[in-house]
């Protein structure tokens, strides 16, 4: 009777375990190493092109990762320009790069590119391309490449808020003539979203602040219950872009939520920065 109540333990001990990584697995959680070597095969484009790229070797943001591919396909017909979406990160190489006129990561996590795509993929923006990153993109502790963080980037992910983790709060352009935020509010309440805490301002580089967020409008708590830090010393900035060579790179720590990415004031700001990277 012992032996079967100690198997019965054994066994429910095992499923919950199995359950436990499963879950955690599928959400990313536990970090994989998954790359790809053969591109897609493009199809022939016939006005500017943008790649959109999605791959994710962490957190999976499930729900915003379709709500982002949506609202930048939506922008970019907009526009009038063709759109590639792929998770394929071999896409990343010298000669399919040519064909994009720019590149958006959206909520990508993880480390997604071999030696050889982040060679190609760094030259193509230094000599000219353009680039965007959305949330995750620039949201990940254990990056595994020093350029993208301390250059694409500009900063270090530290955080995010968590207790609670969605919250309303007031956002800031930074300058009140800058184009790309003149269609918006200043302070712009936005409603119900994950922010983002960083290990520095990238203003210390240079890099033009455009979106700042006041932490006297949401609830802050400086580590949190994840061991998260969720707050800043000084400017606690959200959106920023620079140049990065002869290219352009713009990052948006916005876009946790997929209600966000059909908020006009964002779709707006996105689509300027559309624009302006694929100048």
């Amino acid at each position: 009777m012992i032996k079967k109540i100690a198997l019965l333990g054994l066994v429910v001990v095992i499923v919950f375990v199995a359950a436990g990584y499963s879950f955690l697995y599928y959400n990313g959680m536990i970090p994989r190493y998954d790359y790809e070597t053969v591109p897609p095969k493009l199809p022939i484009f016939t006005r500017p092109t943008v790649l959109i790229f999605n791959k994710t070797n962490g957190f999976i943001h499930r729900d915003a990762i379709p709500a982002g591919d949506a609202m930048l396909k939506e922008l970019a017909d907009q526009l009038g320009w063709d759109v590639f979406v792929t998770n394929n990160a071999a896409v990343h190489n010298v000669e399919d790069l040519k064909r994009f006129n720019m590149v958006v990561w959206n909520n990508t996590s993880g480390d997604v590119l071999t030696e050889s795509q982040r060679a190609d993929f760094k030259a193509w923006l230094e000599q000219g391309g353009g680039w965007i990153g959305l949330h995750a993109a620039g949201g990940d502790p254990s990056y595994q490449w020093d350029w993208y963080v301390d250059e694409l980037i500009g900063a270090q992910f530290i955080g995010h808020t968590m207790d609670p983790q969605f919250q309303d709060a007031d956002v800031h352009t930074a300058d009140k003539e800058e184009p790309l935020t003149s269609h918006l509010a200043s302070p712009w309440n936005i409603k119900q979203e994950e922010w983002y805490a960083f290990d520095k301002n990238p203003r210390d580089k240079g890099y033009q602040i455009l979106l700042t967020i006041d932490e006297q409008s949401y609830i802050t708590v400086g580590e949190t219950s994840f061991g998260f830090v969720d707050n800043m010393d000084g400017e606690h900035p959200l959106v920023w872009r620079h140049h990065i060579g002869e290219g352009k790179a713009l990052y948006s720590s916005i876009g946790h939520t997929a209600a966000t990415y059909g908020v006009a004031q964002y779709r707006g700001l996105i689509k300027k920065a559309m624009i302006w990277a694929a100048e």
